[in-house]
């Protein structure tokens, strides 16, 4: 006599299917989403609109400054002061720089240890490329987790291999956060120097280049000495990156 397979069975193989089948789905729409920026600007990020409504909630008013602008718009000092303080190897990577990914985490189980003696909150620092950090802007939310993570680095491939890198440094460009409410580098020329984004001399570029970890911050305290230092560092240096 056949032995009857359990009904649970039946369920638990079909919801597997539908997972599966959703996160298959999932990855079809970041690849048709990226693959249509290759024509399209893209406009607002889940980011942004989170940021958008935080600060509605918090201040009753909205603050979003942000222009789209074309590379050819953009000063190439940026470009090249951005790729020198973010990003050098961003010519040449395929999206992952995973030894600087290996440096950080490093660095990171060291800033714990030592926060844990002191019970303070760890600071923590990135290895993320450009790209990566775009993959998070445009789809992801900041989270750290391992599943976040992964998705991070998938978007990221995607990313590369359907769009080029001049295309990835202008959607940078235009859509991260330099500031409270300030997105983009039209914007951030406006906000801070009160040119337009073409304009940007180098040593304005430099500073604005710095400010990106943590634009926030930094805007809060414009005359940081850690701001003016390592801005006369990437000024010296932005000179001799090659843009893509």
């Amino acid at each position: 006599m056949a032995t009857k397979t359990p009904p649970w069975r039946g369920h638990l193989w079909r919801l597997l299917a539908l997972l599966l089948l959703s996160a298959v789905a999932l990855q079809l729409y970041f690849v048709l989403r990226i693959a249509l920026m290759a024509v399209v600007d893209p406009q607002s990020t889940p980011f942004q609109r989170s940021e958008i409504w935080r600060l509605a909630t918090e201040q009753g008013r909205v603050l979003w400054s942000q222009a789209w602008r074309d590379r050819t718009r953009i000063s190439p000092h940026l470009q090249r002061a951005v790729i020198a303080s973010e990003d050098a190897g961003f010519n040449d990577h395929s999206g992952v720089e995973w030894d600087a990914l290996e440096k950080a985490w490093e660095r990171n189980q060291r800033a714990e240890a030592v926060a844990a003696r002191r019970k303070v909150e760890p600071k923590v620092v990135g290895g993320s490329t450009i790209s990566q950090q775009l993959a998070k802007n445009l789809f992801l939310s900041g989270e750290r987790t391992a599943a976040r993570k992964g998705q991070e680095f998938l978007i990221t491939f995607m990313l590369e291999g359907l769009l080029s890198k001049p295309r990835i440094l202008e959607i940078y460009l235009n859509s991260v956060e330099w500031g409270e409410g300030v997105f983009g580098a039209q914007a951030a020329a406006q906000h801070y120097f009160h040119v337009e984004a073409h304009q940007l001399a180098p040593a304005q570029a430099a500073r604005l280049a710095v400010m990106l970890p943590a634009p926030k911050r930094f805007e809060q305290r414009p005359g940081s000495p850690y701001l003016v230092h390592r801005a006369a560092s990437i000024t010296a240096r932005m000179g001799a990156v090659p843009l893509p």
